[in-house]
């Protein structure tokens, strides 16, 4: 026992609200003053290891070292992930459901969901010409909704869209809350969960027939190990799993206009329409500015990191947006430049703003490549295809608050498309 060192360890019997209150700079917060990339803590009443940086993400992201069932808190599951679906899996049960995910990641799949962007941005341009002014957040929201659901083969009438945008955005925007805005994520979930599941049954019963390779049809056909057909509420669990972080893009959405907006230099070098640099300025927006905070997995099996010991069962939450801002792995951190990307070498375990590790074996997100995309069409159109004013509001945004979105979700005016 003696190579076993004591964990860096926060005192005190609960520090669920320090999380509340910190929200994204809490386990950096703490890596900084512990002066170590990992310490001890509790949270809801119980033991947790934080940690953060890419060596921490590496041994996260071992299937042999940490499992996800049970994992998430029931608010999360009850309104972001949804019961039994792809996030809560381990094993070959997770390597089968994820391949199901990663089969309609295809080029020609991907490209149908760039020109679906496009005509959706075209219509919401054409339609805020002809307004004083749009809240553009909650526009960026129908947009993807738009986009989401046609990509995915559910059909969903004009009159239901508004409704559906809300209900979606509720699922990722109700988690951290508590009382009635918390209540209203589940509801939601519960009611858009209701109306898939109809939706599945439509499909299997041949009344409703999506195209063979959008998530409706590939996922009420898809059969477990056992050669069973996914129970109907799981496999309406998924279709949202692919409905929810494509609307989800919108956070995104939003700080791109707040980039091109804060940083004109960077709008100039745009003007070019060079891919390269808008997947750069892409990345750096991904990278700087806040997304998920932090992913959560249980010890599988008791094991020694570092000389640190990790016992079955332990609640250990890994740093996404301490390590996409850790000085170790970024120069200059808190500095947007765009740049820094132009000689970065990719690493499944240093830039990990929706999660690391391998696509098809590990957990990180499958719909990481969809967003990469969709960002790229939403800021030709920001920077490039459009002109606005952006009234002189509050256009801060608040690191506790999960998820982060400037507090006047930014509001543009006089739009006009561009000749």
């Amino acid at each position: 026992m003696s190579n076993i060192n004591p964990m860096p360890r926060e005192e005190g019997f609960d520090h669920t609200l320090s999380l509340m209150r910190e929200g994204y700079m809490y386990i950096l917060n703490r890596r900084k003053s512990f002066n170590s990339d990992i310490f001890e803590t509790r949270l809801l009443g119980q033991k947790a290891i934080c940690m953060g940086g890419k060596e921490a993400a590496e041994v996260f992201y071992d299937t042999e070292k940490f499992k996800r069932k049970n994992a998430a808190p029931n608010r999360v599951v009850q309104t972001l992930f949804g019961k039994n679906g792809v996030q809560a899996l381990d094993g070959q049960a997770h390597k089968h459901r994820k391949e199901m995910f990663m089969s309609i990641m295809s080029s020609e799949a991907l490209e149908k969901l760039i020109h679906i962007t496009k005509r959706q941005w075209e219509q919401a341009v054409e339609k805020w010409e002809q307004l004083d002014e749009v809240i553009f957040y909650e526009e960026a929201k129908e947009i993807m909704c738009r986009t989401a659901c046609e990509w995915a083969g559910v059909p969903v009438p004009e009159d239901k869209i508004i409704r559906l945008t809300k209900d979606l955005g509720a699922m990722f925007e109700s988690p951290a809350e508590i009382g009635p805005a918390h209540w209203l994520g589940r509801n939601a979930r519960n009611r858009v969960e209701s109306w898939i599941e109809g939706l599945i049954e439509e499909v299997r019963n041949r009344n409703l027939n999506p195209p063979e390779n959008t998530a409706l049809h590939k996922f009420a056909w898809h059969r477990d190990l056992e050669g069973n057909l996914l129970n109907k509420k799981i496999a309406a669990v998924e279709v949202i799993n692919i409905l929810r972080p494509i609307v989800a893009i919108a956070i995104y959405i939003n700080f791109i206009a707040l980039a091109v907006h804060h940083y004109p230099e960077e709008r100039k070098k745009l003007e070019s329409r060079d891919e390269k640099y808008a997947e750069m300025f892409v990345q750096e927006v991904r990278r700087f500015y806040p997304f998920f905070p932090f992913v959560a997995a249980l010890v599988k099996k008791d094991f020694t990191w570092k000389g640190y010991k990790f016992e079955e069962g332990t609640l250990t939450l890994l740093d996404l947006y301490g390590t996409n801002h850790d000085p170790e792995l970024w120069e200059n951190p808190e500095v947007f430049n765009p740049e820094r990307f132009a000689k970065w070498e990719e690493n499944p375990f240093s830039f990990i703003p929706q999660g690391g590790g391998d696509y098809f074996m590990g957990h990180r997100c499958a719909g990481e490549w969809i967003t990469i995309e969709v960002m790229k069409v939403s800021l030709d159109y920001l920077a490039n295809r459009m002109e606005y004013e952006i009234p002189e509001k509050d256009l801060s945004y608040k690191m506790n608050s999960m998820p982060s979105i400037p507090q006047s979700k930014i509001v543009i005016k006089n739009v006009k498309r561009k000749m």
